[in-house]
C-alpha cells in the first residue's frame, strides 16, 4: 500500500497535475475531502453578518493557512460587488487564487452590503463609522481562526482599497492571541481618505479644463470649492456647496450627509502611522499601474514603512488586465507568500 501510494503521488506530481488531481490519483480517496463553499454567520455589535467559508480540498483531519478578504469601499459586498451594475469579482476571484494554494478563506458581507444589510444600525445609519467595520472584521477574524480546518496561528488579512485600511487597522491594533500571520494590502488607501478624494477630484477638474468642458477660471473655482468642502468636513462644519458645479456638489453633501461620521472616522486614520504600530510579519503591499482611484504614487508613503510595493503592470483598480484577466503577477506574488 505505501508503495502504490508513493507511485501514484509521483505520477501525479510529475504531470504538475492540481491537488484534485492528486486526491483522485490516491487508492484511499476516502482521506481526501473535496473542496467545498460553506454559508456561515456572527453575531457583532447586535447585528448577524453573512458570508462564504472556502475551504479547499484536504486531507482529512488536516489544517490549513487561511485569510480573511475584505472588499472595498462603498457598499461592495462579498464577492467584491456593487450589482446590479458593478460586479468585477473582485474578492469571489482572490478566494480562487488563494484556493490553488489551499488557503481557506472568509469573505463576508459588511454593513450596507448583500445579506448583512445595516443591520443594528438601520435606523441610525448616521451612528455607522469605521472602527464599527474593524470590529465586525475581527468578529470574522475570530470565527476564521476558530475553525476546525484552520491553523489558527496562520491566519492572514487580505484587503483591497478601503478594505486593506481595515485589515491595516486589525492587523496592527490585534491583541498577541490574535495576531495575523500575514498583511495583504491591494490598491490600499493608502493616505487619508479625504486628501485621496481631493486628489482624484482635481485631477477630474483638470481633464475637464483640458478637454474644454471648463474653463481655467472655472476650473480654479471649482478645486477651491473642494480644498474649502475638505476643510469644512474635517473641521465639523456645514460643507457650503453652492458654488461648485451639480455632479461635485452631490458628491459633497452625500459625504456630508448621514455618512459623514464613517468618512470622517476614516479620514482620522493616516496608514502610515498605522503601519508603524505593525509587528514583524510577513506584508504584501501592491499597486496597479493603469489604477485611477489609488495610483502607485499615492502608495509611496506607505510602501517607505513596510519596506516594498509591487507594481502591477497592466492592471487597474480591480487587479485585473485589459482582458479581464487577474493579475498574473498578483497570482505568483500571493503563491510565493508563505505564512
Amino acid at each position: 500500500m505505501i508503495v502504490r501510494i508513493a507511485v501514484a503521488l509521483a505520477a501525479a506530481v510529475s504531470t504538475a497535475l492540481p491537488l484534485a488531481a492528486v486526491a483522485e490519483a490516491l487508492p484511499d480517496k476516502g482521506f481526501w475531502l473535496p473542496a467545498r463553499d460553506e454559508e456561515v454567520s456572527f453575531v457583532v455589535d447586535g447585528t448577524t453578518t453573512y458570508g462564504t467559508v472556502h475551504v479547499p480540498a484536504r486531507r482529512r483531519g488536516e489544517r490549513l493557512p487561511a485569510a480573511l478578504l475584505l472588499p472595498g469601499s462603498g457598499p461592495t459586498d462579498r464577492d467584491g460587488n456593487q450589482p446590479p451594475a458593478f460586479t468585477p469579482n473582485t474578492i469571489r476571484d482572490l478566494a480562487g487564487v488563494l484556493d490553488r494554494d489551499r488557503v481557506v478563506t472568509l469573505r463576508f458581507d459588511k454593513y450596507g452590503t448583500g445579506r448583512t444589510g445595516l443591520g443594528a444600525y438601520a435606523d441610525r445609519p448616521a451612528d455607522l463609522d469605521h472602527p464599527a467595520f474593524v470590529r465586525q472584521a475581527a468578529a470574522a477574524r475570530d470565527l476564521l481562526r476558530d475553525r476546525a480546518e484552520v491553523a489558527s496561528h496562520r491566519v492572514a488579512l487580505a484587503g483591497h482599497s478601503e478594505g486593506a485600511l481595515t485589515a491595516l487597522v486589525l492587523a496592527a491594533d490585534a491583541p498577541r492571541d490574535r495576531r495575523a500571520a500575514a498583511l495583504i494590502l491591494l490598491r490600499p488607501l493608502a493616505l487619508r481618505m479625504l486628501d485621496v478624494l481631493a486628489a482624484q477630484l482635481h485631477d477630474q477638474i483638470g481633464q475637464a479644463v483640458a478637454a474644454g468642458a471648463m474653463t481655467e477660471e472655472e476650473g480654479r473655482a471649482a478645486d477651491g470649492a473642494i480644498d474649502v468642502a475638505v476643510t469644512d468636513l474635517r473641521a465639523g462644519r456645514p460643507v457650503d456647496t453652492t458654488a461648485m458645479p451639480p455632479a461635485l456638489a452631490a458628491f459633497f453633501r452625500s459625504l456630508a450627509g448621514p455618512s459623514r461620521r464613517f468618512v470622517t472616522s476614516v479620514d482620522a486614520v493616516f496608514p502610515p502611522d498605522v503601519a508603524r504600530r505593525l509587528r514583524p510579519m510577513p506584508v504584501l503591499l501592491t499597486c496597479g499601474e493603469l489604477d485611477p482611484q489609488v495610483p502607485c504614487r499615492a502608495t509611496d508613503q506607505l510602501a517607505a514603512v513596510v519596506g516594498h510595493r509591487v507594481v502591477l503592470p497592466g492592471a487597474g483598480h480591480a487587479m485585473t488586465t485589459a482582458d479581464g484577466t487577474f493579475s498574473p503577477v498578483l497570482t505568483a506574488r500571493l503563491h510565493a507568500l508563505r505564512w
